[in-house]
C-alpha cells in the first residue's frame, strides 16, 4: 500500500493539524516525519482546543496508530507535558503512540545553545522558537547526537554528560549573558526521560515496510511549511529540517516510489512568524484586520503573525518542489467582508517581471504584481456544501487552480473539524 503525504505550502501555521485530524479516519497510521516541538498543530472539536507539538495529529481518533519518525527531534519534557494534557480524554497513549529509535533527543543544553546563538545575533536574529531544535539537528549532522534508542543502553548517562560538557564549553564562545540553572533543568529532563521509557520504541523503517506489505494506509504529516525548508526556503530564515516531500522519505525511511498522493495545505492569504522576507506582507489596516479576524498568533511561540495577500509565486514554487497533487485551502472564512481581494501572480524583480521564486528574496528587491478579484460578504462558518458557497469564493478558488494547475479539493470555513467542505 502506498503512502500519502500532507505538507504545509507556506511559512507554516497553515492548519495541518486540523486537516490531519479530519483525514485520519481514512488511515491506519499517522506519522510525523520532521521538525520538533516548534510545531503547533491546532485541533478543535466538541468545544475543546488542542495544540500538539510532537505527537501526530491523529492521536484523538481511535484505532489509529501514531508514529514519531526518525526525522523528528524530541524534547522529552515537552512530550511528557503533551501526554499529560491528553490524560483527561482517556487516550491510551501506550497503545496509540510509537517512537522511532532513530529520532534524536533535545537536551537541556541544546535549548541553552539556541538561546545563546540567538542573543549573539542581535538585530540579525533568525526568529528561532528557542526550543533547541537547530542545535539538536546540528549534533545530528555532526554525528554527536543522542537518539531514542540510546535510552535502552546502560551507558546513556555517560553519553549525556559527555555531550552536555561539550555544549557548555560552546556556550562560552557566544560571549553573551545567559543565566540558567542546569541542575534544575536536568532534574526535569531525567524525570521526563523515565516517563518516555514507558512508551514503545520501534525500528520505524522496518515497521513501515511491513505495514505497507500488510496493506495499511499511512499518512505522513509534515510540520512547519515548505517555505521554511532548510534547502529551498527563504534561507537563512528557515527551520532546520526538510519540510518538503523529500523530507518524508528520509524522515520515515520510506522509498520515494511509495508516495502516492501529496496533499498541500495553504491559507487563503499568507502569514509568517519571525524574521525573513515576505513579499506580500501588509502593513496597513487590511493586514491588521486579517490578523484580528484570523486570530493570527503562533500556537507555539505566542508571537503575532505577519499577514499579507496570497502569494501564488511562492505557492507555485512549493507545489512544484513536492509534486503536490491536490490542494486544501484554509481560513476562507477570514476573508469574508473584504470588497476586493488581491492575489500576487508575479514579481517585479530587479527590473524584470518573473513568475518563479528567485534565489535572492530580500523584500526590497521584490515588488508583488497583483490581480484584483471581487470579495464576498457572506458568513461561511455554517456552510456545509459547495453549492452554498458564494460565487465570488468559487471564482477565487478557480482562479488559484488555473494559476497553479492543481485542483483544490477541500476548503476550511472555521476552526472546528466539522467546518470543512470537500469538493
Amino acid at each position: 500500500m502506498s503512502v500519502d503525504l500532507l505538507l504545509g505550502l507556506q511559512w507554516g501555521d497553515e492548519g495541518k493539524g486540523k486537516i490531519v485530524d479530519v483525514l485520519t479516519p481514512k488511515y491506519d497510521i499517522i506519522a510525523r516525519f520532521q521538525g520538533g516541538p516548534n510545531a503547533g498543530h491546532t485541533l478543535e472539536f466538541e468545544g475543546v482546543k488542542h495544540v500538539l507539538h510532537t505527537i501526530p495529529s491523529g492521536i484523538f481518533r481511535p484505532n489509529v496508530i501514531n508514529v514519531i519518525g526518525n526525522g523528528v527531534v524530541i524534547d522529552p519534557i515537552i512530550l511528557q507535558k503533551e501526554i499529560e494534557a491528553l490524560d483527561p480524554f482517556g487516550i491510551d497513549i501506550k497503545q496509540r503512540l510509537l517512537i522511532s529509535r532513530k529520532a534524536h533527543i533535545i537536551l537541556p543544553t541544546h535549548r541553552l545553545l539556541d538561546q545563546a546563538s540567538e542573543l549573539s545575533k542581535g538585530k540579525a536574529k533568525i526568529g528561532s522558537t528557542l526550543k533547541g531544535i537547530g542545535p539538536c539537528y546540528m549534533d545530528k549532522t555532526g554525528r554527536n547526537g543522542l537518539r531514542i534508542g540510546d535510552l535502552e543502553h546502560p551507558n546513556f548517562p555517560e553519553l549525556y554528560r559527555e555531550l552536555t560538557d561539550k555544549h557548555l564549553s560552546m556556550i562560552g564562545f557566544f560571549k553573551v549573558s545567559l543565566e540558567y540553572d542546569l541542575k534544575k533543568l536536568e532534574e526535569e529532563f531525567f524525570a521526563a526521560i523515565e516517563s518516555l521509557k514507558q512508551l514503545t520504541f520501534i525500528d520505524s523503517e522496518d515497521y513501515f515496510y511491513h505495514a505497507q506489505k500488510e496493506g495499511k494506509k499511512i499518512l505522513a504529516e509534515g510540520a512547519q511549511g515548505s517555505m521554511l525548508d532548510i534547502d529551498f526556503g527563504t534561507y537563512p530564515f528557515v527551520t532546520s529540517s526538510n519540510t518538503t516531500a523529500s523530507g518524508a522519505c528520509t524522515g520515515l525511511g520510506i522509498a520515494p516510489n511509495q508516495i502516492k498522493n501529496v496533499m498541500g495545505i495553504f491559507k487563503a492569504y499568507t502569514t509568517r512568524v519571525g524574521s525573513g522576507s515576505f513579499p506580500t506582507e501588509l502593513f496597513d489596516e487590511t493586514g491588521e484586520k486579517i490578523a484580528q479576524i484570523g486570530r493570527e498568533v503562533g500556537a507555539t511561540t505566542g508571537r503575532k503573525r505577519r499577514c499579507g495577500w496570497l502569494d501564488l509565486v511562492a505557492l507555485r514554487y512549493a507545489i512544484r518542489l513536492s509534486g503536490v497533487t491536490q490542494l486544501m485551502m484554509m481560513k476562507a472564512d477570514v476573508l469574508s467582508g473584504f470588497d476586493t481581494l488581491k492575489v500576487c501572480t508575479a514579481y517585479l524583480y530587479r527590473g524584470e517581471t518573473i513568475e518563479h521564486f528567485p534565489y535572492a528574496t530580500e523584500t526590497e528587491e521584490i515588488t508583488p504584481i497583483y490581480t484584483e478579484l471581487k470579495g464576498w460578504s457572506s458568513d461561511l462558518s455554517a456552510i456545509k456544501s459547495t453549492h452554498d458557497l458564494p460565487k465570488e469564493l468559487l471564482d477565487y478558488i478557480r482562479f488559484i487552480e488555473k494559476e497553479v494547475e492543481v485542483p483544490i479539493t477541500l476548503v476550511s470555513v472555521g476552526a472546528d473539524r466539522t467546518q470543512t467542505i470537500l469538493f
